[in-house]
């Protein structure tokens, strides 16, 4: 039985800690090169795993099968394999929602803006767009037609009211950066970064002093952590564990960096 998360660095990652407490598993991290991506996917050496930055989309066309819902959103982050028959789905997004609707983050109506363009992404505006927001705009570095400019939501966007950063930067060990000054942003209620390493990032911290709602990605880490055990092994874990390992898992860490 080999269960375990597969990216490129992973020396940030809690997902072992908190697979473990979900299940009484031994859970492996398993950083991948780009160059040993394609053997271990072929090789199919797994039970079930997770899937994080960079290759959420670059496993889709190693499965033979997609959730519906990983099929409409378009990234992977959890993948079982049945004899041989590997099936992907996407967790993140109930994660993602958990955490907007345990921390009372009001989407409905609101003007939303995503920063970054992977498959986590993808996801929160999925998400974003399920709990009814009125305006969903993706900001990135590199143009494309379903994206717009830094500079432009700077000058053009700084009405959004929730704001979700979904990119790596403030990611440890690159705690001094941030992906956004959010001081133009005078009607902004909710910051959400999909960072947990760092518990608070640059661009949380500067949420909490702008007078701005903030959360981290922690909660969302444990959610889909939850849901993706429910993958693995066909059952049902009730979401009170999402808040017992989730309160236990940030006073060890919050004592750990005092």
């Amino acid at each position: 039985m080999r269960y375990g998360l597969i990216g490129e660095k992973l020396g940030h990652s809690y997902s072992k800690i908190i697979h473990e407490k979900l299940m009484n598993i031994s859970y492996e991290l398993i950083p991948l090169s780009r160059e040993e991506f394609h053997p271990f996917m072929s090789e199919k050496s797994f039970d079930a795993i997770n899937v994080t930055i960079p290759y959420k989309q670059d496993v889709i066309p190693y499965l033979d099968e997609l959730s519906p819902l990983a099929n409409e959103i378009g990234a992977v982050n959890t993948i079982v394999n049945q004899s041989g028959k590997l099936t992907g789905y996407n967790t993140d997004f109930y994660g993602f929602e958990y955490m907007l609707l345990h921390n009372h983050i009001e989407i409905q109506g609101k003007k939303c803006m995503i920063l970054g363009n992977g498959g986590t992404s993808k996801t929160v505006r999925a998400a974003l767009k399920h709990l009814g927001a009125s305006e969903i705009y993706v900001v990135s570095r590199k143009s494309s037609p379903n994206t717009i400019s830094y500079e432009d939501c700077y000058e053009k966007h700084n009405d959004a009211e929730v704001i979700v950063n979904t990119t790596p930067l403030g990611m440890y060990p690159n705690v001094d950066d941030s992906p956004i000054d959010l001081s133009p942003f005078q009607k902004c209620e909710a910051a959400v970064d999909v960072i947990f390493n760092p518990l608070k990032t640059k661009f949380t911290l500067q949420a909490e002093a702008l007078g701005i709602k903030s959360v981290n990605g922690l909660e969302m880490l444990v959610a889909q952590a939850k849901q993706a055990e429910e993958f693995f092994h066909n059952i049902h874990i009730e979401d009170a564990r999402i808040d017992e390992i989730y309160l236990e898992l940030y006073e060890s860490l919050s004592n750990a960096s005092l």
